[in-house]
């Protein structure tokens, strides 16, 4: 089918949407909902046989879905009515939540039902439940409404409230005085609760020293305890805040009209936190070991990665790598892997060019240790998405897995045709080949695992369950930990590293690309710098990058017919 993607932003859950859709050789275009006439313009370019409304913040015009097929994808159970679906189900606590495909009609989310599929509920922010369970559920619904509408046969229903059955129902904005938090009576859960719900955007409002704040990033905090609403200590990025039963710790805040960035809570209160007491807790690096494998795990918020956690995480590294293990996987975070560097801190900088330097400096030193480790294998294990940097990262490693569901961006260009570095010249080639390399890099479009795997970017692909059970990576890694040949292929790694060196050292490699970021960060063109800025403050779009609405380049071709034309 030719179908058009209509978004808000082409957010995590369009991705992933995009990507399977693309897998199954659906011939598929973007255009962001600018406005109505440009909406109008892209379905007469596209001519599509659907339109697709994954994520959306207004109503689709009438005379769009009267003339063509439109489906929702709305992030919740079949009834459910708001543009606060996800947040309720958290805030209230759900066992059971899901996503409902449904056509569009003169009132929002109460179309008749294509399809819809469900999921258990995780004690988690609202963000991990959208990238993980909601995008799952979204790809099963999507499909199934797919099906039914190419069979001609099925006739959606409108839900019939009087249904017992039918739990959904219209939910108002969840707004601020909603999940207010009562420090004096609130129990640890029902805090955690109120912050989850709105993490991502907008965040709880509240206050932190006495300033206007808003709470993100929050996590229990085992084994602290003090009056209701006191802060109590301080670990890494974190403060702890005392809670009726126990106490949380708020990773990131953003200041109530002061600024749009959400930022490490000790970041913002530098001064203030610096007379807590230190605590531990709070701990985004950290290594287990299971005899000849170690398991290095950063689950660092949003997958960014600033000048000091690239420092802290280079040291961890370094210390697993005085542990006599053979193998060394690297975990990343359940929901991201890395994103690469900090463009929230860079932005926050005296001087965003300078912080640019020194974080893409730390990138690199972490990313160059990973190559030039050669006495044990080194996996990358990508259990959540990774991005720009983060997957040149992951590239360094010997081998690359990736769980069923993970998306991929590695590309630099969209952030104001930012050149990138990591040593990516050197690694991306070796894996996919001077070809590849260069489609991955130009096409700028998120990669599904099964496509990076044909494209040399990763080689395996794990079930989705060992996103949250480690279970399957713990037992593959004990097999290469054990296995005769080892040793074999870590004498063949040496041969090899050396040999890479001696044709053009990585020395070579990193100043090359870092001459064309120092352009980038510092140079007359301020493209990454406006780019930056747009995408920190959600400045949105103006219009739909080419890349993605194909429909403005002319006719939108399948999977089959652009891999024939030798296209991404």
């Amino acid at each position: 089918m030719r179908i058009l993607l209509l978004v808000h932003s082409f957010n995590s859950l369009s991705q992933r949407l995009h990507v399977e859709l693309c897998e199954r050789g659906h011939a598929v275009s973007v255009e962001l909902d600018v406005n109505d006439a440009v909406t109008r313009e892209a379905i007469a370019l596209a001519d599509p046989d659907l339109v697709l409304a994954a994520f959306l913040k207004r109503a689709i015009p009438e005379d769009v879905w009267r003339a063509r097929r439109c489906l929702v994808v709305h992030p919740g159970i079949v009834g459910d009515r708001g543009p606060s679906a996800l947040d309720w189900a958290v805030l209230d606590g759900e066992k059971e939540w899901g996503v409902t495909v449904l056509e569009a009609d003169a009132e929002m989310d109460a179309g008749p039902v294509w399809a819809s599929a469900t999921f258990p509920m995780r004690a988690a922010t609202k963000s991990s439940l959208y990238r993980r369970e909601v995008a799952d559920a979204a790809v099963e619904a999507v499909f199934t409404a797919l099906a039914r509408l190419q069979s001609g046969t099925f006739v959606p229903q409108r839900p019939d409230h009087n249904d017992p059955s039918v739990r959904g129902r219209g939910r108002p904005l969840c707004r601020q005085n909603d999940r207010a938090i009562d420090w004096a009576n609130d129990a640890t859960d029902i805090v955690l609760r109120k912050i989850r719900s709105a993490d991502g955007t907008p965040g709880v409002r509240d206050e932190l020293f006495g300033r206007a704040v808003r709470f993100y990033d929050a996590h229990r905090a085992e084994g602290l305890s003090g009056a209701p609403g006191a802060l109590i200590a301080r670990c890494g990025d974190a403060i702890a805040r005392a809670t009726r039963d126990g106490a949380v710790w708020i990773g990131h805040v953003r200041e109530e009209g002061r600024s749009t960035l959400k930022l490490p809570a000790t970041y913002v209160f530098a001064t203030e936190s610096a007379a807590l007491p230190v605590a531990e807790g709070y701990a985004p690096i950290r290594y287990v070991e299971d005899g000849p494998v170690g398991f290095l795990h950063f689950a660092f918020y949003n997958g960014a990665m600033s000048t000091a956690q690239c420092e802290a995480l280079r040291a961890a590294y370094a210390q697993a790598l005085a542990r006599p293990t053979r193998v060394l996987v690297l975990m990343g975070g359940p929901d991201t892997w890395s994103n690469g560097i900090h463009l929230g801190l860079i932005e926050a900088a005296e001087s965003p060019a300078d912080e640019s330097w020194r974080n893409i400096n730390a990138m690199d030193d972490l990313t160059r240790d990973i190559i030039e480790t050669t006495d044990r294998l080194v996996i990358a294990a990508l259990r959540g998405g990774a991005g720009a940097g983060g997957v040149f990262l992951a590239l360094a490693a010997d081998e690359v897995w990736a769980c069923d569901g993970v998306v991929l961006n590695p590309h630099y260009k969209d952030m104001g045709n930012l050149y990138g570095s990591e040593y990516w010249t050197y690694l991306l080639p070796r894996r996919a080949g001077a070809e590849n390399a260069h489609r991955v890099t130009q096409a700028r479009l998120p990669v599904g695992v099964a496509e990076a795997r044909r494209l040399g970017l990763i080689d395996r692909i794990l079930p989705a369950s060992a996103r949250t059970d480690a279970t399957a990576v713990a037992l593959i890694a004990r097999t290469l930990a054990v296995d005769a040949g080892l040793a074999v292929r870590l004498d063949d790694k040496r041969r090899r590293r050396a040999a890479d060196e001696a044709e053009k050292p990585l020395a070579a490699y990193r100043a090359e690309e870092l001459a064309r970021m120092r352009l980038n960060f510092y140079g007359f063109d301020a493209s990454y710098h406006v780019a930056r800025y747009n995408f920190i403050h959600k400045i949105p779009k103006s219009r739909t990058p080419l890349t993605l609405a194909r429909h403005r380049l002319g006719p939108v071709r399948g999977a089959a017919g652009r891999k024939a034309e030798g296209l991404p």
